[in-house]
């Protein structure tokens, strides 16, 4: 009986001590997780009005919301007494030990923030970056996925891609076609030059302003090189670059203006064994 008395007296000692405590953390709770959920509804609304990448939104929104947990059960803990120092500390150690051991990830996750942020390319872009070329098929969060011309999947990780050298096709509406056409010494300059202006005035995707630019760019060795350069759109580069190769080829041979290859002359010498 004495024992009995003895155990409702702790308890009552102890729901007299922490009780109120305890109430007063779990409402701090209900209420806290409340109120976060506020904070990161209304931080997402405003990711939203801001335009920041959808891509984006869901991991900037759930690392505000852990933040803030973290903060608020920290708090209620400490309300109830539980000393925190030694707490935070193990969890800053472990911390440490996490970010060392996933230090290459954090840096892709790191790239791909900074990527969906400012945007050097999106999705369908084609781009140059890491010695790989390809269409931009979707941007992850650690990693980018290319497809290449010929239907290869590259991926590659946003780390070394937000940091390193990288060329986008697709930024300008345009781009300029270069060709150098190499017609024999003793050719026409002049009738060559006419023959690839009525091939580039022909074709309606070539620009007429700026107009093809036809000079001569060097002496070599076994040609006479003209630099041809005309402006189209953008999504015509590959066409009229192609389709004008092969009219060059077909026009010079009609109309007999050389076009020189490498050659090798091989010169036999007989001795005499006498």
């Amino acid at each position: 009986m004495e024992k009995m008395e003895k155990y409702s007296s702790y308890m009552m000692d102890f729901i007299m001590q922490f009780g109120p405590k305890l109430i007063g953390a779990i409402v701090t709770l209900v209420i806290g997780l409340w109120v976060v959920k506020k904070i990161s509804k209304f931080f997402n609304k405003s990711l939203e009005k801001n335009g920041v990448d959808p891509s984006l939104r869901p991991f900037l929104g759930s690392m505000v919301s852990a933040l803030l947990k973290a903060f608020l059960i920290t708090s209620v803990l400490s309300m109830v007494g539980i000393e925190m120092t030694s707490f935070v500390a193990i969890l800053g150690a472990a911390g440490l030990a996490v970010g060392l051991a996933l230090s290459g990830t954090l840096q892709n996750f790191a790239g791909g923030v900074i990527i969906l942020i400012l945007k050097p390319f999106k999705v369908g872009d084609f781009i140059d970056a890491q010695g790989y070329s390809g269409s931009v098929s979707s941007i992850q969060i650690f990693n980018t996925i290319l497809k290449t011309p010929d239907n290869k999947t590259i991926i590659i990780p946003n780390g070394a891609l937000s940091t390193g050298a990288l060329t986008n096709y697709s930024t300008e509406p345009t781009r300029r076609v270069d060709w150098t056409v190499g017609i024999g010494y003793g050719d026409d300059i002049d009738k060559a030059r006419k023959i690839l202006l009525d091939i580039l005035n022909s074709d309606e995707r070539v620009f007429k302003d700026p107009a093809p630019f036809i000079q001569v760019s060097a002496l070599a060795d076994s040609s006479v090189n003209l630099a041809t350069r005309v402006w189209v759109d953008a999504a015509d580069y590959w066409g009229v670059f192609m389709d004008t190769n092969e009219k060059i080829y077909n026009e010079f041979n009609k109309q007999g203006i050389n076009i020189p290859f490498p050659q090798m002359d091989v010169h036999v010498h007989k001795q005499n064994k006498n």
